[in-house]
């Protein structure tokens, strides 16, 4: 007998034969002998149209000549109120579902658990669950549906994570009320050695690292959100990634480094075309001046990645390069435009037809020449390296987007991925 948390995801619960299918997973553990709580998202879907609403509602209908006001920024505590409802519904119907199958069950919002938050509206963080009554009840035998994405802020008010927050809701409860494991159900039936889409040879791990899960997914990689690897490495619980619709393949077990026999060199590509690279020309080469350009980022919330700069000729000029998120670009741009003066750089250019890929693996610590592997299989094939970024288990270089998927085969078989 185990405590297993389980969730599903919008294309899990599309629509409610999905519901029902997903019920009977539930209904197949119970009968197993676990004790279950189930996290769900909202349907397929419903937060898109929801969020919609909500950019909709705080359009002002005040005329202005025959112009209309430009579309008004939302109240973020009221929209948290608005887009938290799809996974009410859901977990609403599924809770119905179990119960006409025989399954004692019964519905928790954010805010009955607790799932406690910060005050980001739109954004929280989870700061505590403290589940003692749903883990009363799950421990005798009832079945807790759980509606994923949401909490709860000071003042009561509900609050959500941000997009993939159903993932974190998961990992959170599953450590909240001391399950042995979590099993994230998805549309994939695991982690990839890369993206299936781009090398058909790609293979399903059957386990890897908390730390190399975190990397490949703060690289680009979707099978989880972030913020749900960092809560499950920080708890120590075991999550595994597995298909709703082909639950008997093995999936994927993110687990300690220890648990781990085998430690090859790389265990997988990731890959992010969601890159724009900026480069300021002939800046101060004196102290102060990075906090002078990465201050004025971080204040208008642009997160900046790889960071290469130039080492000064004449110790006086240098050249800067980083990334930032695509979408962001402009923001950065007009952040960077309106401090100047202050920077004192002679003029700045920016490309967004870029990537990053990169390579991850815990066996780095122990391997020596993965590095030069990489670099070398890229200038065999032509692959110009503008950026590199590196840590103790990743080395990430950025590319002209139109190699991604080059880059990423050429890789795959350097490092041997695509072996049996």
């Amino acid at each position: 007998m185990a405590t297993i948390a389980m969730k599903f995801g919008g294309t899990s619960v599309a629509d409610l034969e999905r519901i029902r299918h997903v019920a009977s997973l539930v209904k197949r553990e119970v009968e197993r002998g676990n004790k279950v709580a189930v996290v769900v998202s909202a349907m397929a879907g419903e937060t898109n149209k929801l969020v919609a609403w909500t950019n909709e509602a705080a359009r002002p209908l005040v005329q202005d000549g025959s112009n209309r006001i430009p579309a008004a920024i939302p109240d973020q505590r009221e929209y948290d109120v608005v887009v938290a409802a799809g996974e009410q519904v859901t977990c609403g119907l599924l809770a119905i579902a179990l119960n006409a199958m025989g399954v004692k069950a019964r519905s928790w919002l954010g805010w009955q658990v607790p799932i406690e938050t910060s005050a980001m509206h739109g954004s929280a963080r989870i700061e505590a669950v403290p589940a003692a009554d749903m883990k009363a009840r799950v421990a005798a035998g009832e079945v807790a549906v759980v509606a994923g994405f949401q909490g709860v802020a000071p003042g009561s008010r509900i609050s959500t994570l941000g997009r993939g927050g159903s993932d974190t809701s998961a990992v959170a409860v599953a450590a909240g009320i001391g399950a042995d494991r979590c099993d994230i159900y998805t549309d994939v039936d695991g982690v990839y050695t890369t993206d299936p889409r781009i090398v058909s040879k790609a293979r399903r791990l059957e386990k890897i690292s908390f730390e190399e899960m975190l990397e490949m997914a703060s690289l680009g990689a979707k099978v989880l959100q972030t913020r749900s690897v960092e809560i499950a490495m920080l708890h120590r619980v075991p999550t595994r990634v597995l298909s709703t619709f082909t639950p008997d393949v093995g999936g994927t077990l993110l687990c300690d480094e220890e648990d781990i026999v085998e430690k090859k060199p790389v265990t997988g590509i990731a890959y992010s075309r969601d890159e724009a690279k900026i480069t300021l020309h002939k800046i101060p080469d004196r102290p102060g001046v990075a906090a002078a350009i990465f201050g004025p980022l971080a204040d208008s919330g642009v997160n900046v990645d790889m960071i290469v700069q130039n080492v000064s000729e004449d110790n006086k000029k240098t050249d800067l390069t980083f990334t930032v998120p695509r979408g962001d670009l402009a923001k950065a741009l007009a952040a960077l435009e309106k401090h100047a003066s202050e920077i004192g750089y002679r003029d700045i250019t920016h490309d967004s037809n870029v990537a990053k890929v990169s390579i991850i693996g815990i066996g780095m610590r122990t391997h020596a020449g993965v590095a030069q592997t990489m670099f070398s299989t890229l200038h065999d094939k032509g692959i110009n390296i503008q950026v590199i970024s590196t840590s103790e288990i990743k080395v990430s270089v950025l590319i002209a987007e139109e190699y991604v998927e080059l880059a990423v085969r050429a890789l795959h078989s350097a490092y041997e991925l695509d072996a049996a």
